[in-house]
């Protein structure tokens, strides 16, 4: 037919994003202001073509309407519903702070910056609360190197 087009003109397939790259982890971070952390994971996921860069002042809006804390030493930011458009792909980037650093009144050791299409976030929020509910798993992440927190949240 005239308008079928070939198979390489149909829609490229892209190749899909991993979720976590093993750059997109810092371990060993020295404690900073909760904005500063919340630009550097954003940052992470501008850097690896996963959001815009408006997305990172959605994710300070954000934090500002609600703490993203969930606990267990562990901060999730993301960007606010509005940001949706300016994700281009799934994925997360993570902080690991030995001593800490302020997360409003708490005390963050884990920071995990999130982007998710869609409704992707929802599961990855809630992967994340699995693998993170025992609080020997943050200790784990606390005290591991990039290798040792790649596994525990990318690996099944």
């Amino acid at each position: 037919m005239f308008f079928r087009k070939k198979k390489e003109e149909a829609k490229p397939e892209q190749t899909k994003k991993e979720l976590l790259y093993r750059e997109n982890i810092k371990v060993g971070c020295r404690p900073d202001t909760q904005e500063n952390v919340i630009r550097q994971v954003g940052q992470m996921l501008v850097d690896s073509g996963y959001v815009d860069q408006p997305y990172v002042e959605a994710m300070l809006e954000r934090e500002k309407s609600f703490s993203t804390f969930m606990g267990n030493g562990l901060a999730l930011p993301h960007g606010v519903e509005a940001a949706k458009k300016d994700i281009k792909a799934s994925g997360i980037a993570v902080m690991v702070f030995p001593e800490g650093t302020s997360w409003g009144d708490e005390k963050a050791n884990i920071v995990i910056g999130i982007a998710g299409v869609g409704e992707e976030h929802l599961q990855i929020l809630a992967v994340i609360a699995d693998k993170m509910l025992a609080p020997e798993a943050a200790e784990k992440l606390v005290n591991g190197d990039a290798d040792t927190v790649y596994e525990m949240l990318a690996g099944n």
